[in-house]
């Protein structure tokens, strides 16, 4: 039985490499023509598997102006998609949403003289993709990365991350929070826990505060809320359509 995939919203991509960062820890780079996204923004990937077309939203680790599109994911012990994705080869074909979505993008963070970006995981991926655009640079003074991971294999990326180091050297500040490793330059704390503690404002020579700090999370919904609320205790609130605030969202799954 032939799977129908509607040609309006999916085209077809071919894969240029699959790369193995750590177990179950991938990067799908795939050619494929789709319309303009804002960096922030996720898409599709999509297989036809069996009888049915499975897919799964995937943030853009690439820039918008940047080629080829580049996809972040874990594989899912007994899930229908990832096991799939990690299985492809260099010239396979894959399906990619024609069009980009979400509104975890700049364009929706009001201003704010610092800008604290705290991922887990593969949520590092947007805020690569936002900080290959120039947009972040020209509106904040200082900004601060924290990327968290359970093992220091897990930190994927760290050459585009030196990258920034070395475009914007005043600018820009990074760390990683690693949970089950001691590891030198390394914070041995969660993410929620190192703010708990005034250990990233500490590290960064900046105070996190609403008056002029802007914060966007994106990852575990366990630690997005925890962030949360540990910020709304010192006065932030969430970043609403109707009501800005300093606190811009995505939840990972």
């Amino acid at each position: 039985m032939t799977v129908e995939i509607d040609s309006r919203k999916w085209c077809q991509g071919t894969v240029v490499e699959l790369y193995r960062w750590a177990e179950r820890l991938y990067s799908l780079r795939v050619e494929a023509e789709i319309a303009p996204f804002e960096a922030g923004q996720f898409g599709r990937l999509g297989l036809p598997i069996g009888e049915e077309f499975v897919s799964r939203p995937y943030s853009y680790v690439n820039a918008p102006d940047e080629r080829p599109l580049d996809f972040y994911f874990i594989v899912v012990p007994g899930g229908k998609l990832t096991p799939r994705l990690a299985a492809l080869k260099a010239g396979d074909t894959v399906w990619v949403s024609r069009r980009g979505a979400g509104i975890f993008t700049l364009s929706h963070v009001p201003e704010g003289r610092y800008l604290w970006m705290l991922a887990t995981g593969t949520a590092l991926g947007p805020f690569l993709s936002i900080l290959k655009t120039i947009t972040p640079w020209q509106r904040f003074e200082k900004i601060v990365l924290v990327h968290g991971v359970r093992t220091t294999s897990e930190l994927a990326y760290r050459e585009v991350i030196q990258g920034f180091h070395n475009q914007h050297p005043q600018q820009f500040i990074d760390f990683a929070c690693v949970t089950r490793e001691k590891a030198q330059g390394m914070i041995h704390a969660r993410i929620t826990t190192a703010i708990e503690e005034g250990i990233l404002e500490s590290k960064a020579g900046i105070a996190l505060q609403p008056e002029d700090s802007q914060v966007m999370i994106c990852g575990n919904p366990a630690m997005v809320k925890d962030a949360i609320e540990l910020l709304k205790g010192r006065g932030f609130q969430e970043n609403l359509r109707k009501q800005p605030g300093q606190i811009t969202t995505e939840r990972y799954w």
